[in-house]
């Protein structure tokens, strides 16, 4: 198979089908409301539609493998049957093997593989799309991992250690696409930091999917002392940041709401060419 390319960075939408994500948890959990979601990414211009059932957020409680499945392949299913591109965002390689038979065409890995050990070579075997993100542990520890001397540099060395095992697995160099986790064992400076210098990252040859949307890092940035910006009300800013990181070059963005960001893409594409004219 092959990645979706195109000459712009690309939206990826979220559909949660889960009650406690950070975000929306609960708005999708609903098998119809999830697979109607989509259907309405779809249709603002999403690119790829990432389908996750289960929670990643601080405190939350890992499913059993047979419930994440129950929430995920039918609105996988009905997703891939409306043409979508479709990636399913799970730590689990049976979930994983079941979602892409559904009709999953990319492994979105928030652990890079460091979770399930058959992930890596599951993935090579069916020949599909990998993301794999940085990780230093699960939800209660991360907070304790977020200690660095030189958070860029050391993230994008842990992040090639990812790519190696991807393609000493068998996966092939252009189904695999790293992700810098921003918020997992990190604080909003090291967020920061990360996305200031994505060069370092890119250069790397990986294509680059961030994931900023809602996050906390934008909403202590837009909150009052004390009281951060509640997620729902982080849209704005999520969509500024994507016209930024399209200048830089990212291979997508990962994202709650996907016609404001199209159109910061476009934007920041117009803005980028008008010299050509």
């Amino acid at each position: 198979m092959s990645l979706p390319h195109y000459d712009r960075t690309l939206v990826m939408g979220i559909v949660n089908c889960t009650p406690d994500s950070f975000s929306d948890g609960g708005d999708f959990f609903d098998t119809e409301a999830a697979i109607t979601h989509g259907i309405e990414l779809i249709a603002q211009g999403a690119d790829i539609i990432d389908v996750g059932g289960e929670s990643t957020r601080p405190g939350a409680r890992r499913p059993s493998a047979a419930r994440e499945l129950q929430r995920v392949l039918p609105v996988i299913a009905e997703l891939a049957k409306a043409g979508a591109v479709v990636s399913v965002d799970t730590m689990r390689a049976s979930v994983a093997e079941k979602a892409v038979e559904a009709g999953a065409a990319i492994v979105n890995d928030v652990s890079g593989g460091l979770t399930d050990t058959r992930m890596l070579g599951l993935v090579a075997e069916l020949n599909v799309g990998y993301i794999a993100q940085h990780w230093r542990g699960v939800r209660g520890r991360m907070s304790a991992k977020a200690q660095y001397q030189d958070v860029v540099q050391e993230v994008r060395d842990e992040l090639l250690a990812r790519v190696e095992a991807c393609l000493a697995a068998g996966i092939q160099e252009e189904n695999v696409i790293i992700d810098p986790g921003l918020g997992f064992a990190k604080n909003s400076q090291h967020n920061w930091l990360i996305l200031k210098h994505l060069d370092v990252l890119i250069e790397l040859g990986c294509p680059v999917l961030i994931g900023a949307s809602r996050k906390r890092f934008l909403a202590e940035l837009l909150g009052d002392p004390g009281a951060p910006r509640p997620p729902k009300e982080l849209d704005g800013a999520t969509a500024a940041l994507t016209a930024l990181l399209t200048s830089q070059g990212v291979w997508a963005v990962r994202t709650h709401t996907v016609r404001d960001q199209r159109d910061a893409i476009a934007v920041a594409q117009a803005l980028s060419n008008a010299d050509r004219v």
